[in-house]
């Protein structure tokens, strides 16, 4: 790693929680090669929260998910 890369990692591991968490949030998103992908998602997130509030989705408790993870697991 380059020094200066060395450096700006040793700055950035200086700043609070909050301010950490929106920088990794904008490198992550500086690597989307194409465009209109965060907003796609974001249509898609939308829409499925519209049809689980419309009870057309079956769903599952946490419970329930776990219990068979940890079945699957075992198997």
């Amino acid at each position: 790693m380059p020094s200066s890369l060395h450096a700006l990692e040793a700055a950035a591991l200086l700043l609070p929680p909050e301010e950490r968490a929106r920088l990794a949030q904008r490198l992550i998103a500086s690597l989307d090669r194409e465009p209109g992908i965060a907003e796609a998602w974001d249509q898609e997130i939308m829409r499925r929260i519209a049809e689980f509030h419309a009870g057309r989705l079956d769903s599952l408790s946490a419970e329930e998910v776990l219990a068979e993870a940890r079945s699957r697991l075992r198997a």
